[in-house]
């Protein structure tokens, strides 16, 4: 009897060592709950599937998903993000919705008179309603605001000088350097380390746009690129990418569809205002609907520098290949966009990129954040951004005294 049990216990463990042996070999091969393609955030791998289809309604690859997956499991399976309502890295962001000192502030009114601009919208000229019963005045009118407590300038810079009784000095710098103007009281950013911080996320930085989204995504062709400021590196990753990919690339740099604005000669359903000359931003997020995959590449790699060309792809629809920031997940929902920084190279991402598209089920659960309302950061990203600037530069500019804050 102990050898007939001694006998059991060896082939039991051969059969183990046979298991491992295939299953890291790659002969046996163990697919994930919901897909076969693991999230690339987790990992830069993934696991073919057995019979690619390549789709191409996105309501009818949503369908699969919820028969397949579900929002409860998408939700247990990020359920630490849920009960924090962040990811566990939050110094990316200011804390804008936090508490306030209401005893802090020094004036139950704040005017912010816009100076010097390129691009903040005018329709963000309103008054406002804020928290502890502030009311702030933010206008580009000096008529409306003929004593403002601050002056914000965006291209200008501020006076050098500032006398008692003078409106604080407001300057806003987004681009990557952060580059103060040397002279500002109160200095706006993307970065949570400035006195005031603004990320790109708000829905103020597109207004004016046709958003008619396709339902339906291009088989043939994958990935959406469009760039008119071609810098060197930019362009060079691009191309290695995209010479794997099938691709429309609409901007001046590596045009393939035959010259510039012709996102409007494949898509003419995207067009704003048949009766009006169309600019290239009107139908930006239109034009992006149709494809699976929208190429977002910074102008350079900045911590916390997450601009409107990853959160354009987001709106759209599309699912983003982001190259940038590495931080960028304290900025954007759970698996909402393929990390290019998170693959060994191009050719990795490529055919992970093309296995993607042939599995509606893994490419389904690149919008699930959205359907199931799993946003992690990506709530306080918006709450961050241009569109709540207003009155929390208010507080700020309260908490200073406004124009009566003492020079110095």
């Amino acid at each position: 009897m102990p050898l007939k049990s001694l006998n059991s216990f060896a082939i039991a463990l051969m059969l183990g060592f046979a298991v491992l042996i295939l299953f890291f070999s790659g002969f046996l091969e163990f697919p994930s709950v919901s897909s076969s393609i693991p999230s690339a955030k987790d990992s830069g791998l993934y696991s073919k599937s057995s019979s690619p289809d390549p789709f191409r309604d996105l309501f009818g690859a949503f369908k699969k998903w919820d028969s397949q997956v579900g929002c409860s499991q998408f939700r247990e399976k990020h359920k630490q993000l849920l009960k924090n309502g962040s990811s566990s890295s939050s110094s990316s962001l200011q804390d804008v919705d936090g508490e306030l000192e209401c005893s802090e502030l020094k004036l139950s009114h704040a005017s912010v008179l816009v100076k010097g601009w390129t691009w903040i919208p005018d329709n963000l000229d309103n008054l406002y309603s804020c928290r502890c019963g502030l009311s702030c005045l933010w206008t580009k009118s000096s008529v409306l605001a003929d004593k403002p407590d601050a002056l914000l300038f965006e291209t200008t810079t501020p006076p050098l000088q500032r006398g008692n009784g003078d409106p604080l000095r407001v300057y806003m710098d987004l681009e990557a350097g952060r580059k103060r103007s040397g002279v500002e009281d109160i200095f706006i950013s993307y970065h949570a380390k400035d006195d005031v911080q603004s990320t790109y996320a708000g829905a103020l930085f597109h207004n004016n746009r046709n958003y008619l989204l396709s339902s339906y995504k291009d088989n043939d062709t994958l990935v959406y690129w469009s760039s008119s400021r071609c810098l060197p590196q930019r362009n060079r990753l691009a191309k290695s990418l995209l010479s794997l990919l099938p691709h429309h690339s609409f901007g001046k740099c590596l045009n393939n569809v035959g010259g510039l604005d012709m996102a409007l000669s494949l898509y003419p359903e995207c067009a704003k205002d048949p009766n009006s000359a169309p600019k290239w931003w009107d139908h930006l997020h239109c034009a992006m609907s149709h494809y699976k995959f929208v190429l977002a590449i910074e102008n350079t790699v900045t911590e916390s520098y997450v601009t409107e060309k990853l959160f354009y792809a987001l709106d759209s629809g599309a699912v983003p290949i982001y190259f940038g920031a590495l931080n960028v997940w304290d900025f954007v929902p759970p698996h909402s966009i393929i990390d290019g920084s998170k693959f060994s190279s191009m050719e990795e991402l490529a055919t992970y990129v093309k296995a993607l598209a042939n599995d509606p089920v893994a490419y389904a659960e690149y919008h699930a954040w959205r359907r199931c309302g799993v946003l992690s950061n990506y709530g306080k990203t918006r709450l961050a951004s241009l569109d709540t600037l207003p009155c929390r530069l208010c507080e700020a500019v309260s908490r200073k005294g406004g124009r009566n804050a003492r020079a110095f």
